[in-house]
């Protein structure tokens, strides 16, 4: 179409100019013409790519295999600049201490299987006089991150407990995790023994990454943390005393809001939810209204690294 009118306006010119001079105006009006048709695109060209690239971290959290229950705790726990400021790397081995049911596994397992890296989960003290809870939630998590080798590889089992041995080979580990369990520890008199434990797994240069409930300063420590919180001087002193360098805290996953002085311990809060002390029937009368707008505990997030 657009040929056609460049020749109209042609012979328009040739009507109102001599025969030499419209000759030379026509074409010249053609030589620079800039409504020549586009190359079509090829036909079956991939689409644009959306999201972000399968392997990154991103990718990871974002994973339509995480349930939406655990990612709107994302809010609160911010697991992308969490590991990001462990310095996790995608080809890093890395033991998380008590996984639990796997909160941060989903997140973990598949960037490291993408990566080349390696996933060690120390769970819960197994045999006899194992606890019958912890029992169950291990073999779930066994179970489940078993699985599907494509999304989570094949992850390495391990126990941390009072009598357990090396939680993996030692000196290997490039990031050990203790993500909101030392109050646990704590109470079973084991503290000691997890620092220990992962001082022992780490490589030397190897990241120790601490995220747990934080006491106030001016609140005295119970040794065995009964209420979930502890204090950050009290970890970085356990820290110390096992050989570690302090590195850097973030105040990534605190929460003003917390005052720490919840009827049931941290449990009353988020994600838990207790309406009476543990053990006992949940009580419909309780008043969550004040414990919903506090959201998750107010925690440290501290980096540790054993020396060269």
């Amino acid at each position: 179409m657009a040929e056609s009118q460049a020749k109209g306006r042609g012979l328009s010119r040739r009507f109102l100019l001599s025969g030499a001079t419209a000759l030379t105006l026509t074409g010249i009006a053609g030589c620079g013409r800039k409504d020549e048709p586009r190359t079509p695109a090829a036909p079956n060209a991939p689409p644009a790519p959306s999201g972000p690239p399968e392997g990154s971290l991103e990718w990871a959290v974002q994973g339509p295999w995480r349930s939406a229950e655990d990612r709107a705790r994302d809010t609160f726990r911010h697991p992308m600049e969490t590991l990001r400021f462990y310095g996790l790397q995608p080809k890093m081995a890395v033991v998380e201490f008590w996984p639990g049911s796997g909160w941060y596994t989903e997140i973990l397992a598949p960037y490291l299987t993408k990566g080349g890296g390696t996933y060690v989960a120390a769970l819960f003290p197994e045999g006899p006089t194992a606890d019958p809870a912890q029992a169950v939630l291990n073999a779930a998590f066994r179970t489940r991150f078993s699985s599907d080798r494509k999304l989570y590889g094949e992850p390495q089992f391990s126990v941390f407990g009072a009598a357990s041995g090396p939680v993996t080979t030692l000196g290997t580990a490039d990031l050990c995790l203790f993500m909101r369990t030392l109050h646990g520890w704590m109470a079973a008199g084991i503290a000691e023994k997890a620092f220990a434990d992962a001082f022992a797994a780490l490589r030397p240069g190897g990241v120790l990454g601490i995220e747990q409930h934080r006491l106030a300063p001016a609140q005295d420590q119970d040794p065995v943390a009964a209420n979930g919180y502890v204090q950050e001087a009290f970890v970085r002193q356990l820290a110390a005393e096992a050989g570690f360098v302090f590195v850097e805290a973030y105040e990534i996953n605190a929460n003003p809001k917390d005052t720490k002085d919840h009827p049931f311990g941290v449990d009353t809060l988020a994600p838990t939810r207790l309406t009476a002390p543990r053990g006992q029937p949940a009580d419909p009368t309780f008043d969550r209204a004040k414990y919903e707008a506090i959201g998750e505990s107010d925690r440290m997030t501290l980096k540790f690294r054993k020396p060269e």
